[in-house]
Parts: C-alpha cells; structure tokens; sequence
C-alpha cells in the first residue's frame, strides 16, 4: 500500500483528499495543528477503509513544525508517495491593514513551508523514481490581490518551473487552482460569505476527484472547474490595470466582510 500525507487534513480540501484517499486504500501521514481532531480523523478513517493513518501535529508557520514534517517526508524506511501540500490560511484586511506578522506568517506557511516540504519529499521520491507532489495554490494566483494571491502565484510558479526541472524522473509535480469551497477558510479568516454567488461555490469531493484525475495525466497546473476554467481564460485577455481594477472591486464584494 502506498502512503500519502496531508497537510491540513483536518478540514476542507484537506479532509476531503483524506477521504477519497483511504476509500482507494492509501495509507495516511495527516498533518496538522490540533492533535485532538486529528485523532479523531485518523481514527474514523482508520475505522471506515482499514488504512493505517499516522498521527503528525504540526504549525507550519514555526520551523520547528515545517522541520518535523521534512524529517517524516524524508524517512527512507516509511516512504511518502504522494504529498497534498494543503495547509493554508486567510487574513482578512486591505494591505497595511493586516499586522505585519500576519503577513509574514501566511508567506512561512504558503511559500517557505511548501519549498522545504517539496523538496524534501521529492529527494527521496526521486532516489525511488517515483512519487507525486500536490501543492494546493488558488485561482487568486492569477489575479492582483494582496499577498494572498502573491503567495499563491508563487506556488503555480515554483509547482510547474519545479515539474519541469524534474521531467522524467518518475515524480510528478501539480499546482492545484480551485476557487470558492464551502471549508473552514472563510470563518477563521472572518470573512463572511453570504455575498457569494451559488454558482461560484464548489464541492471539494469532487475538486479532489478532479485533482488526482489531472495528476494521473501529468498536468503540471490543475483549474478543476469548466466554470473557473473559463473566468481565468476570460481573465488572460483583460489588460493587467483593468484586470487590477476589477479583481479589487471584487474582491471587496465577495471577499472579507
């Protein structure tokens, strides 16, 4: 049996690439900050498929929680196939608005955390010839929106520049883009939600499905999504001002509140 770890695999996207992972029998490695909830999930998974899922409390915003992991992801004995870089988080506020430790702690978490987890994981991955990485980005990566999409940019572009560099060694690199999902995110950001169009929302069973499609195809960038598919194509032909313009307005109406 192969073994996956998540970060974040508490709640949300996490939870749900948890789930669909031990239904087709990957072993877990779940990874997050409260060791009680993750008792709790590893043991009704455990319960519910017959997987083993290891236990690993971890804040990726400390070194000391981004070095246990690399260490767990690095174990030659106990291998990690696939790695769900998913842990993640919103601040709510304009620039200058948010205190600058918050902004700092979401790039600790956003880009330093998922370049010494990578890395660590595809060592090891490429000395198999085998392996995936999912890094979990956004579509605001692709829109000017504060450090939240800057963070994220970062992560399309260290995900695919990353999978080309390791073309042909048998591990597989993706960048995951979803857009609205009904998680924990919005709340502990204290971002309201009730603005949100329907139609914008998506269901993280099915983003997961979509995702590992993708990554078993070897896309190097994942939009699961025909609906996000086709706004972030609409958005690749508006100039980069209006695009500007427009993404802060609407960030304002279906943003923090």
């Amino acid at each position: 049996m192969t073994t996956a770890l998540i970060t974040g695999s508490t709640a949300g996207i996490g939870a749900a690439f948890a789930r669909r992972l031990a239904a087709d029998g990957h072993n877990l490695v779940l990874v997050a900050r409260d060791t009680k909830r993750l008792r709790e999930q590893a043991t009704e998974l455990h319960d519910r498929h017959g997987i083993e899922a290891e236990v690993l409390t971890a804040d990726l915003a400390e070194d000391k929680g981004i070095e246990s992991v690399a260490d767990r992801l690095g174990d030659r004995k106990n291998p990690v196939d696939l790695l769900i870089n998913n842990a993640g988080f919103g601040n709510k506020g304009r620039y200058l608005d948010v205190p600058m430790a918050d902004e700092l702690r979401m790039l600790k978490v956003h880009c330093e955390a998922v370049l010494r987890l990578t890395s660590a994981a595809t060592e090891a991955m490429r000395e198999r010839g085998r392996g995936g990485v999912v890094n979990v980005a956004s579509v605001a990566a692709f829109l000017p929106r504060g450090t939240y999409g800057a963070s994220k940019a970062w992560v399309v572009q260290f995900s695919q520049g990353a999978a080309r560099d390791l073309a042909g060694s048998g591990v597989r690199l993706m960048a995951l883009c979803p857009g609205f999902v009904r998680t924990e995110f919005h709340e502990r950001a204290g971002m309201g939600t009730d603005n949100i169009p329907g139609w914008m929302w998506l269901d993280a069973d099915k983003l997961v499905a979509a995702a590992l499609h993708d990554l078993a195809r070897g896309k190097t960038l994942s939009i699961p999504d025909p609906r996000y598919k086709a706004l972030m194509g609409a958005a690749k032909l508006v100039p980069r001002g209006v695009l500007g313009a427009v993404s802060s307005k609407t960030g304002r109406k279906y943003g923090p509140q």
